[in-house]
């Protein structure tokens, strides 16, 4: 196992597990997206896809563990290369400070792998929300019981302080893979001068596609009014009396 821990802490398998990892969150958010706009289609729609998802429970499970240690190892390993390239930088000004002490260099500006790790880092906290949201259901589970999977998702997203912070969580995270869908055939090495242009591209539509998908649901929320949600169960249950017939007086 020494040869794993040394490619995995070495520079090149650090950036092969970035790329791997980049592509396969990608890969889910499309998929994530695709069952969500099952909302749009209907209730019943968006309830069949998530019984199903669910009710395999030794799929869900092989699932989250991937997914999860997909983020483990995005996260670790992108506050580890953003360390690392910080202190190169750091490392760099000074050198040239000290060649050219007439010339100004500002290392707190903005670059490619900064700008990652500051959206990184507010995904990390807009994943946190949704995963209290509709995992743990935390402060919701009083609101709702009796709803189903579909109403639970619309409540959400038609709680005011939620909307803001599902918009601006979607628009973050479509910045975000904008540049780390192409930084992660970079960091595989597949990088050439006929095909980069266009993963570049693709990649910019990719985060507009994101961005626009995730957060359209807070917007059409309140348009459609998905908060005055009533519970199924409240409605099956919901019986009409029917006046008794007074009985007949006898004579």
């Amino acid at each position: 196992m020494n040869w794993l821990k040394a490619f995995a802490t070495a520079s090149l398998g650090k950036k092969y597990l970035m790329g791997l990892s980049g592509l396969f969150l990608c890969l889910f958010l499309v998929v994530h997206l695709a069952g969500n706009l099952l909302l749009y289609v209907g209730n019943d729609a968006y309830n069949e896809y998530a019984e199903k998802l669910h009710g395999n429970k030794e799929f869900l499970l092989i699932a989250e563990v991937l997914l999860y240690s997909a983020f483990a190892f995005h996260i670790s390993y992108g506050i580890w290369l953003h360390l690392g390239n910080r202190a190169a930088r750091d490392q760099r000004y000074a050198m040239v400070q000290s060649k050219r002490a007439d010339r100004t260099l500002n290392p707190a500006m903005p670059t490619p792998d900064k700008t990652m790790f500051i959206t990184g880092l507010i995904v990390l906290m807009y994943l946190s929300v949704h995963l209290s949201d509709f995992k743990g259901e935390f402060g919701w589970a009083p609101a709702m019981e009796g709803l189903s999977r579909a109403e639970k998702a619309q409540l959400v997203v038609s709680d005011t302080v939620r909307a803001v912070i599902y918009l601006a969580g979607a628009i973050v995270l479509g910045i975000h893979v904008s540049h780390g869908f192409q930084s992660s055939f970079q960091s595989l090495g597949l990088n050439h001068s006929k095909y980069t242009p266009t993963i570049r591209k693709l990649s910019i539509l990719f985060g507009f596609v994101v961005a626009i998908g995730f957060g359209s649901f807070p917007i059409v929320a309140k348009i459609a009014n998905w908060g005055k949600v009533t519970p199924a169960t409240a409605v099956e249950s919901e019986v009409t009396e029917t006046p008794e017939t007074p009985a007949a007086s006898n004579n």
